[in-house]
């Protein structure tokens, strides 16, 4: 049985990571019911549904891929899961301090919201380089997929989460998903 965070009030500030957790945030293959879920998520903590402000787009082969704002990506990832939870930790922190997004804020321009899931885990040593691999994720080489952190609106909640993003020129001729979710 998946253990549950406990949820928060809607006063409350951003979730403090103070227990090592590691914060995933998906929209694709990794959710609950699709083809990566069992094989890379088993063990996770807890699901809980998402919105990430961005653009959801699909490549021919049907696979999706999410573009964010630069503007809101606050650390790229690293070949450390230890150093990047940490990470997180501080992010969530000072966020918890200063300033959050709040679930009512309207993305700005042509982007919108793309609904998803937050999983959380206690193993990222061994969890985020397998799902890296997965996405083909190199933060010193050429990939497809790079891993940031963004801040991602929860039920009663803004957390900050590792989100598997494309790169800027990753976008160009692929279809847009205007709904904002993966099948």
């Amino acid at each position: 049985m998946k253990r549950r965070l406990p949820p928060m009030n809607d006063h409350d500030s951003p979730k403090e990571n103070t227990n090592g957790l590691l914060y995933l945030a998906t929209y694709g293959t990794l959710k609950v019911g699709h083809i990566n879920h069992d094989r890379y998520c088993r063990g996770v903590l807890s699901v809980e549904p998402i919105t990430i402000i961005g653009r959801l787009y699909q490549f021919p082969s049907g696979i999706p891929i999410i573009e964010v704002p630069e503007e809101h990506i606050l650390a790229q990832g690293t070949h450390d899961p230890l150093a990047d939870v940490a990470t997180q930790e501080r992010f969530a922190k000072h966020l918890a301090q200063h300033h959050a997004l709040q679930p009512q804020d309207a993305p700005v321009g042509d982007w919108g919201r793309v609904c998803g899931e937050l999983l959380a885990f206690n193993d990222p040593e061994s969890r985020l380089p397998a799902i890296d691999r997965l996405e083909g994720f190199n933060p010193v080489g050429p990939c497809l997929y790079r891993r940031v952190l963004v801040q991602v609106i929860a039920p009663g909640s803004q957390v900050p989460a590792w989100l598997y993003a494309g790169l800027p020129r990753s976008f160009s001729g692929l279809k847009v998903i205007t709904i904002g979710i993966w099948r």
